[in-house]
């Protein structure tokens, strides 16, 4: 008998390697070893709106991030200031990605290659799944068009026993003639690190309006409302299998296949509670009163009608009315209020790394969440999210969900720029860009540590033997080998970052005796940011940002 090889996978065209994201949104295929896959970028103060901590603690803060979501999830999960803050402590991640559709939208481009789509889908997965909490959850959004492939790939990050549900959402409510056979609704896929720590800590949803009415009070019961439960229950429990004497006089039993819920001590406490009830006449089988203001909530099922959850005309709807211009693929605010409802308690972090409109970060704001919005766009980002959230933040976002849960506004966000990558490529040689290694920053930094200013690419400075070179960056362990690569044999090195990797330290002072790694000082790093404002290339710039309403801040 042959041994057992392999497992179950989905595998695609260049699954091994790693794809880098571009400025202008397309892609390109690179080995897992290059060095721009493994970089670590800055986050940029861009800005900020309404009510935010002191820059020292900026990671506490709401935070609202221009920039492919690769590059900003590898700097959330890297860098020590935002690692520390959320790495493991995520409760929701709600996505919404393209959907792989090969239709062209004005916001971006959803005709991706699909072996690209999957890689995209799967690096970004991997760093969101660092993120989670234990007891957190991740949904994602898609339609049948790569629903299937969605689900395969998650299992292989994630793993299959962490699958928790996929939930139906019906988008439509009217029907759609024009294909063979219409689309009416999407998927959410849902996955946990801990299904059975989810299920303890995911909240019901409150009663519907049906299900109350299911609650009558015909005997004008002081407790209000009741309805009654049979107290039958399936299989065979010999100390639930006895004799009920009714108000009619006749004798009660078990329907065939079933036993009594209670044994008889319980079922006698019950009666003396005035808890049984045996129908108008007397003589129906026994059941037990359940009283309206003992329903906790609902357990979420996997059917969400749009009465329920909104529709796509209704995301539409709220788009217009705030800015009347359209956004293609926008989600309803009564969808999001639903998912975080559930997944997550006032307090909690949530985290949408496909931000578009901003939907998702609006209804968190308002339900008195913390939240991370992520936009490549910077075009998206300027027409839409920022002024939406602006406009929440200053109670002056009357749609979606806040006449329902009464915000009136409060608390305040941060923009923050993810920075261009380090390295530039010439042929198949990576190397430090110039805009990283040069200018003012660079300048600056050279008079600070008495070196003469002396650009010789990627040094700034001499002393002596010793060679300066300033990185508006993190220095770590690739940086270190870049330098020292094009440092003359008889010198040393001095390398100066806006951060630093410690391993570099480590690192350098081995390929290079006497040379060390040192972090900019904090006084030139404030001057020189102070001049730097983003988005860049926002569809509309943002206005300076001024104090917003001082009520409850979510964050």
């Amino acid at each position: 008998m042959s041994e057992y090889h392999g497992r179950l996978e989905l595998t695609w065209t260049n699954k091994d390697l790693r794809l880098l994201a571009n400025e202008d949104g397309s892609y390109e295929w690179i080995s897992p070893t290059d060095y721009r896959v493994a970089e670590v970028r800055l986050l940029h103060d861009a800005g900020a709106v309404g009510t935010v901590r002191p820059d020292t603690e900026r990671a506490a803060d709401n935070l609202l991030i221009r920039g492919d979501s690769l590059h900003a999830l590898t700097s959330l999960t890297r860098l020590p200031e935002f690692e520390r803050e959320y790495v493991g402590k995520v409760k929701l991640i709600y996505i919404d990605p393209p959907f792989n559709t090969h239709q062209s939208f004005l916001q971006y481009d959803d005709a991706l290659e699909h072996s690209v789509w999957l890689t995209m889908m799967r690096d970004r997965l991997l760093l969101a799944k660092m993120l989670l909490s234990p007891d957190g959850s991740i949904w994602v959004h898609c339609d049948d068009s790569e629903q299937a492939y969605l689900k395969v790939t998650m299992d292989e990050v994630f793993g299959r026993d962490r699958f928790v549900t996929t939930i139906v959402w019906q988008k439509r409510y009217s029907r759609e003639n024009r294909p063979a056979i219409g689309s009416a609704h999407d998927y959410l896929v849902v996955y946990s690190p801990d299904p059975e720590a989810w299920k303890r800590s995911r909240r019901l949803i409150p009663s519907d309006e049906r299900t109350k009415r299911q609650y009558r009070n015909p005997n004008n019961d002081p407790r209000g409302p009741w309805r009654a439960i049979p107290m039958n229950a399936q299989g065979y429990r010999p100390n639930q299998m006895y004799d009920i004497l009714a108000p009619s006089g006749n004798i009660k039993r078990p329907p065939d296949g079933s036993c009594w819920k209670y044994i008889r001590g319980t079922f006698d406490e019950l009666v003396a509670q005035g808890r049984i009830y045996f129908g108008m006449n007397g003589d129906s089988q026994p059941s037990i009163i359940r009283y309206l203001d003992e329903v906790e909530g609902l357990v979420p099922w996997t059917w969400w009608p749009h009465e329920e959850t909104g529709h796509t005309d209704e995301a539409k709807r709220e788009i217009q009315v705030l800015f009347h211009a359209a956004f293609d693929t926008p989600k309803p605010e009564r969808l999001l209020h639903r998912i975080i409802y559930i997944a997550t308690n006032p307090g909690d972090l949530v985290l949408d790394y496909f931000l578009g409109s901003g939907t998702t970060a609006a209804v968190a704001h308002k339900m008195g969440r913390r939240w991370i919005g992520i936009e490549r766009s910077a075009g998206t980002l300027g027409i839409f999210a920022l002024p939406r959230l602006k406009k929440v933040a200053e109670g002056k976002d009357p749609g979606g969900v806040t006449e329902a849960i009464g915000w009136q506004g409060g608390g305040g966000f941060r923009v923050l720029d993810v920075a261009p990558s380090m390295f530039a490529e010439d042929g198949d040689v990576v190397f430090l860009a110039d805009w990283a290694t040069d200018g003012a920053l660079s300048e600056a930094t050279a008079a600070q540590l008495h070196y003469t200013y002396e650009r010789a690419h990627p040094f700034c400075g001499r002393r002596g033997h010793s060679r300066l070179a300033v990185i508006d960056g993190i220095v770590n362990e690739a940086v270190a080998r870049l330098l020292i690569r094009v440092l003359p044999d008889d010198e040393t090195l001095v390398a100066c970052g806006t951060a630093v990797d410690p391993a570099a330290r480590a690192l350098v002072r081995a390929l290079r005796p006497g040379s060390t790694i040192r972090k900019i000082p904090w006084s030139i790093l404030q001057e020189y940011r102070q001049a730097r404002w983003l988005p860049q290339g926002a569809g509309t710039a943002p206005e300076a940002p001024t104090p917003a309403s001082t009520g409850a801040a979510p964050a």
